[in-house]
């Protein structure tokens, strides 16, 4: 029988909301905190930037569903996909980490390897400073907004 208070989804989201359209994910964040309100298997974290002290945290939960901020995709482009960790991603380089990265370090110091891990992006057009997302990324938090719920949804499920 599994756990009741196990995590069966994690949503990591790294993002600057004092950065334009570098938060977005922070955004992203604090609406999936609403609409899984009183969802105990799903968890939110939001940081300006991912550390290694986080692998603890996806070390328990079963799938994990990072958020970020992409400069190499086109200004409000959504992109979902899929995460793994790959051999030599244990050894971050500095503080800073990359989903690949977390989930290499989880497995290393935890022997934990999630059922699913999934990237979602969405495509920057200015990170000057600001607190408010271009026109092109508002207008596409629907969007990133209805896959997000729908992978939520997706590991909740399995």
């Amino acid at each position: 029988m599994q756990d009741p208070n196990a995590i069966h989804c994690l949503i990591l989201a790294c993002g600057n909301a004092l950065r334009s359209d570098d938060g977005v994910a922070p955004r992203l964040a604090a609406w999936a905190e609403q609409r899984f309100r009183g969802e105990p298997q799903v968890r939110v974290i939001s940081r300006q930037q991912w550390t290694p002290e986080l692998a603890a945290d996806i070390a328990v939960a079963d799938s994990v569903l990072f958020i970020d901020a992409s400069v190499k995709s086109p200004p409000g482009r959504v992109h979902l996909v899929p995460v793994s960790s790959r051999a030599g991603d244990a050894a971050p380089a500095s503080h800073h980490l990359d989903p690949n990265q977390l989930l290499g370090l989880a497995r290393s110091l935890y022997g934990s390897i999630q059922s699913h891990a999934m990237l979602l992006t969405v495509g920057v057009g200015s990170t000057e400073l600001s607190e408010t997302l271009s026109g092109p990324v508002e207008a596409a938090l629907p969007h990133a907004q209805g896959i997000l719920e729908k992978a939520v949804l997706r590991f909740l499920s399995n």
